[in-house]
């Protein structure tokens, strides 16, 4: 369940202090209770947010799984696939690290860490790192040689981000850490204000002109200079309104889009919208909720919302081009452009894909029956989805 409520339900206190620490995990078992009352399995009731059946459709569109690799299982985690220098790199919650050959699936090297894990993977294709319990940030070489483990400052749910020289980290005490990619040596920390409640998720970070941009808690777009962790800018996505600490949860979700010369961020219980990388000056702003962040291509951006609703927005202005409701509390991953269509995962492992010109259905293709939740990855030649039990498969459209 991720619905508006479910979504609560996964609220989690990061207490900048005892009675701040206190409340909040008050209110979050308050909404757990609430939210698993309304579910059929648990009281006996029918489901009042039951998902969508699966619609019958004339499939326009062929496409197929080019190759499939099993890692691991997620747990209680969300493990982000990477892609870079021709390779997907992939983890799992038992210490797993996989780097695979993006074109034909082919496994080049496949390690164990010595912990269980809870984010990852970065990589520029040089430098792969993972998060295990506790906090710790383990690198390896693009062979997939140990090179460095450090600690950060608290657990962390995010995969690093990886370029310029620079391992960046978050932590759920809102501390992003800039780590040397080379020895993990701490070239910079930066500390941003922690609400008292929010979404456990996963926000992300994304690397370019020479800027970290952070997705927060609490409704925040941070620009972070890779020097010396100094910022550019900071913008709310999200705006946090309500009178109680769960109608005012409004944290980015996912991983910012980056484009040449803008970045779109979405927030739960917030926005949608287009930024200036240089100055973070606002190119467009419309209401949305989700919990799972947004991509964009060359003309438009695209998420999903926390009802299930897919929508196209124009890039450049923020217009409503189509938005496709028939997948109506599936849990949906962040959608993807690929070629002529956009494609989702739902939470029974599904992946739809709509046309990119109207948002009907083309095609679908099942995987493994488990919920899709990471941000798919594009390769060039095809959409990589990892799945909760494991799987990661490589899809393509002709």
């Amino acid at each position: 369940m991720r619905s508006v409520t479910a979504t609560a339900a996964k609220a989690t206190s990061f207490a900048r202090s005892q009675s701040a620490g206190k409340l909040a995990l008050k209110l979050a078992a308050a909404a757990a209770v609430v939210t698993l009352s309304g579910c059929a399995w648990f009281s006996g009731k029918k489901d009042p947010n039951p998902p969508a059946p699966l619609v019958e459709f004339a499939q326009k569109l062929r496409v197929q799984t080019a190759w499939s690799v099993s890692v691991g299982k997620a747990g209680n985690f969300t493990f982000t696939p990477a892609y870079a220098a021709g390779s997907v790199f992939a983890a799992a919650a038992d210490g797993t690290v996989v780097r695979i050959n993006a074109e034909n699936g082919q496994t080049i090297w496949r390690v164990r860490t010595d912990m269980p894990l809870t984010a990852g993977v970065g990589t520029d294709g040089s430098t792969v790192v993972v998060v295990g319990e506790k906090g710790q940030v383990q690198a390896f070489d693009a062979s997939g040689k140990p090179t460095w483990k450090v600690q950060a400052s608290s657990e962390v749910l995010s995969a690093p981000a990886v370029g310029e020289g620079l391992v960046v980290v978050r932590s759920i005490d809102n501390r992003v850490t800039a780590y040397d990619a080379d020895n993990g040596n701490r070239r910079w920390m930066a500390q941003r204000n922690v609400p008292s409640l929010t979404l456990r998720n996963a926000p992300g970070i994304v690397i370019g002109s020479q800027t970290a941009f952070v997705a927060l808690p609490g409704g925040r777009l941070s620009a972070l200079a890779l020097n010396n962790g100094g910022p550019r800018w900071e913008i709310p996505v999200g705006d946090p309104r309500g009178t109680t600490e769960l109608e005012r949860i409004s944290d980015v979700s996912g991983v910012p889009a980056l484009g040449a010369r803008d970045i779109c961020a979405v927030a739960y219980q917030g926005r949608i919208g287009c930024f200036d990388l240089i100055n973070g000056n606002v190119r467009w702003f419309k209401e949305f909720s989700s919990d799972v962040g947004v991509s964009l291509d060359d003309s438009y951006v695209y998420a999903a919302d926390v009802g299930g609703a897919v929508t196209e927005f124009a890039r450049d202005t923020g217009a409503s081009v189509w938005r496709n409701d028939k997948l109506k509390n599936r849990q949906l991953s962040t959608p993807i452009s690929v070629g002529s269509a956009v494609a989702v995962g739902d939470y029974q492992g599904y992946i739809h894909f709509l046309s990119r010109e109207d948002g009907s259905f083309v095609a679908r293709l099942s995987s493994d029956g488990s919920p899709i939740q990471a941000p798919p990855i594009s390769t060039g030649r095809s959409v990589v989805f990892q799945t909760k039990s494991g799987t990661v498969v490589a899809v393509v459209t002709e």
